[in-house]
């Protein structure tokens, strides 16, 4: 191949979209040849023509026939990508996507870095998306929300453009909706959500999996919306789908969310039901990051069942669980969890300088701004009980701060129930009224 030639290939290879026809042309010209020779005595100077010119599509078996004539990869002249890079591209990001799936966030993160300039140089949109996908939820796990959010938009722009199917768009609107909702753009998660069940029902493929992991989180907002008997819903189609697929890991999601809701509606033997369920799942998986949320959640339920020294043991558990596998929001929940079980059990100052401690590892992570809130909020509680009424109120002020950044009025709520008993301390009883009102309008449900 000629310098002019291997110009003609690199320039092409840049060039999103760009179609056979028009490789063909170049690449004849920059070999020197006619159409006539090209088409040699197999095909017509016309039939190249109508090729070139974009009027008729050649088979596979052409393709490769006109690449030998012309000295190329029959990939590049059918793609603008050689078949060997092509096949290097797409190992490397199944190996990207397989560290993803076994939560190594940091290496699979290193990977993408690489991958993802290198499938837009390629100019094979599908690859492109792929890593950009892959991308943009790697960075979404480690808390790089905004990055993330980038990276899914082009992605987005790709699968809107080009001739993918509508469950491919089904993936990118999902992990967009996932985004969003972690933003706490709540009804931008919820419309992006929509669209993605929209797009994998109206598919025709099979599609369980993501339907019910799309289920999963369009149950997170309906409960984060206060509409829980949609959030009921929702979940329940979830786990039937999960069931259908037979998919551990999507039982193991849909489960987790069912315990949530089991949770926010006080049903907390059976949240617990769920979340042991859910935890089994994962255990069948070895994945040892979701047991340990899991286990931090059982600790939850089980103190609110009355069982503290099994709730204290699990939150001890998950907390190592978390260490072990270096993840300090994890660590930082079990953390806060065991901070409240001492603030409610007697032990203000343990409770407070656990809280502290979970705040000092959620810093900066504004997809857990709701943790940092109650962080916050069993720190002043606990602060409180000391009678550090000043420092009280500053921790009061930064949950509700938090709240308001997450725009959830049952939140806000709690933070003006902990104000209005810190005024009450102070003995401002105008005031204290005035925020528990405020805290009883904003819990009551409207309905027209």
């Amino acid at each position: 191949m000629n310098d002019q030639t291997a110009a003609i290939r690199t320039r092409a290879s840049a060039q999103t979209g760009l179609r056979l026809g028009e490789r063909l042309r170049q690449l004849r010209v920059a070999a020197g040849m006619t159409q006539s020779e090209v088409a040699g005595e197999r095909f017509s100077k016309e039939y190249v023509s109508q090729i070139e010119r974009g009027k008729t599509r050649p088979t596979r078996e052409t393709v490769e026939w006109l690449a030998a004539r012309l000295g190329v990869d029959a990939g590049f002249l059918a793609n603008g990508v050689a078949t060997d890079e092509r096949g290097r591209l797409e190992g490397a990001l199944a190996r990207a996507e397989a560290l993803y799936e076994g939560t190594r966030n940091e290496e699979a993160d290193a990977e993408y870095a690489a991958l993802v300039p290198a499938a837009r140089a390629m100019g094979v949109p599908e690859l492109a998306v792929r890593a950009l996908t892959g991308a943009g939820k790697t960075r979404m796990r480690l808390g790089a929300l905004r990055e993330g959010l980038d990276l899914l938009n082009e992605a987005r722009t790709l699968v809107e453009s080009g001739s993918f199917s509508d469950l491919e768009r089904a993936e990118v609107f999902y992990a967009l909706g996932v985004c969003r909702y972690q933003l706490n753009s709540v009804q931008t998660s919820l419309g992006l959500l929509n669209e993605a069940l929209s797009l994998a029902e109206r598919s025709g493929m099979p599609s369980d999996s993501l339907r019910s992991n799309i289920l999963s989180w369009r149950s997170r907002c309906w409960r984060r919306m206060r509409d829980y008997e949609a959030a009921r819903e929702d979940i329940e189609r979830a786990l039937q789908l999960a069931e259908d697929a037979d998919d551990p890991r999507v039982i193991g999601a849909a489960f987790f969310q069912a315990s949530m809701v089991a949770d926010r509606e006080g049903h907390w033997v059976l949240a617990r039901t769920y979340a042991e369920k859910a935890r089994n799942a994962y255990e069948e998986l070895a994945d040892r990051v979701n047991v340990g949320r899991l286990t931090n959640n059982l600790g939850g339920l089980n103190f609110l069942l009355g069982k503290t020294d099994e709730a204290v043991t699990l939150l001890k558990e998950a907390f190592a669980i978390a260490l072990e596998n270096g993840i300090e929001q994890d660590a930082a929940q079990a953390v806060s969890s065991l901070a409240q079980i001492n603030l409610r059990t007697g032990d203000p100052g343990k409770a407070a300088e656990q809280a502290q401690h979970a705040l000092t590892l959620l810093e900066g992570r504004e997809d857990f701004i709701d943790e940092i809130g109650n962080a916050h909020l069993v720190l002043g509680r606990a602060l409180l009980e000391q009678d550090k009424l000043d420092e009280a109120e500053a921790a009061f002020s930064a949950a509700e701060a938090s709240f308001e950044q997450l725009g959830s009025a049952s939140h806000r709520a709690t933070a003006w129930v902990a104000r209005g008993d810190l005024a009450a301390r102070r003995g401002d009883d105008r005031l204290a009224a005035h925020l528990y009102r405020s805290a009883a309008e904003a819990l009551q449900d409207v309905r027209f």
